[in-house]
C-alpha cells in the first residue's frame, strides 16, 4: 500500500490529507469536506493544473497580454503549453476571452486571454 501526504487546496482550510493507494483502491483522509476527498484522489491518480503566462502582444498598448488555459491541463503536459506559450506572438487588438492558442502543445485544451488590450 501506498500512502501520500497532500494538503488539500480546494479552499481555505488547507487540510491535511493523507491518502492511500492499494491497487485500485484509493482512499482519503483528513478532508473535513467532501471536496478534499476528491482532490486527493485526483491528484493521485490524473494530477492537473491551469497555466496562467503572458503572451507576446504585437502593435498593442501593452507589450503582452495575460493568459491562462481554458481549463485544466495534464500536470505532465504543463512544459510542453508553456513552450507554445512562450513561442507565440499575437496582433492587437486582443478581447479578453480569445482564443490565442487553440489545442496547445496536443493537449485538447486552448489558452485565452485574460484581459483586453487594445491597438497602441
Amino acid at each position: 500500500m501506498e500512502m501520500h501526504e497532500l494538503t488539500c487546496i480546494q479552499c481555505p482550510m488547507g487540510c491535511p490529507l493523507t491518502v492511500s493507494v492499494d491497487g485500485d483502491k484509493v482512499t482519503v483522509s483528513g478532508n473535513t469536506c467532501p471536496r478534499g476527498e476528491v482532490y486527493g484522489k485526483k491528484e493521485i491518480t490524473a494530477p492537473t493544473r491551469t497555466v496562467t503566462s503572458t503572451v507576446a502582444v504585437e502593435g498593442g498598448e501593452l507589450p503582452r497580454v495575460s493568459v491562462k488555459t481554458a481549463t485544466d491541463i495534464p500536470k505532465d503536459k504543463i512544459f510542453a503549453v508553456m513552450d507554445a506559450i512562450r513561442a507565440a506572438k499575437v496582433k492587437a487588438p486582443v478581447l479578453i476571452g480569445d482564443v490565442l492558442i487553440k489545442n496547445a502543445a496536443g493537449s485538447g485544451v486552448d489558452v485565452i486571454a485574460t484581459k483586453t488590450v487594445e491597438k497602441a
